[in-house]
This record gives structure tokens, C-alpha cells and sequence, in this order.
């Protein structure tokens, strides 16, 4: 079996997750970030409550949002 070494992610795919408070977007985006590189600061884009755009320390894009209703 081979393993695949240096594998990068792409922005063309991106986790999108429905956060259900502003503080749970903070704190996960706290986790991701680390080590990571930060797209969007966590902030009210006027198409959300609270947003933020983030690239953990293997690639992986994650969108977190939340919506007040």
C-alpha cells in the first residue's frame, strides 16, 4: 500500500458548518485557526450574524456561520 504524503487541500471545496451561537463560532474557529490561515476574521458580513472563512493546519477550508433568527 502507498500512503499519500503532502497531500494539500483546495479552496474549491470548503466545509460549510451552521454554528448555533456567536460563541461556538469563536471557539471553533479559535481550534481551526491554530496553526492554520485565516481567510475571513469572524465578524458581521451583512449576510450573516457572525462569519468566518479559515484554512485548518491541513488545508481543509472551513466556512463557520451563524444566522440569528
Amino acid at each position: 500500500m502507498q500512503l499519500i504524503e503532502n497531500l494539500h487541500g483546495t479552496p474549491s471545496v470548503s466545509l460549510f458548518v451552521e454554528c448555533e451561537t456567536q460563541a461556538e463560532v469563536d471557539a471553533v474557529f479559535g481550534r481551526l485557526s491554530e496553526g492554520g490561515s485565516v481567510l475571513m476574521l469572524p465578524a458581521n458580513y451583512g449576510f450573516s450574524t457572525k462569519f468566518t472563512w479559515v484554512n485548518d493546519r491541513f488545508g481543509v477550508s472551513w466556512q463557520l456561520n451563524f444566522q440569528e433568527t
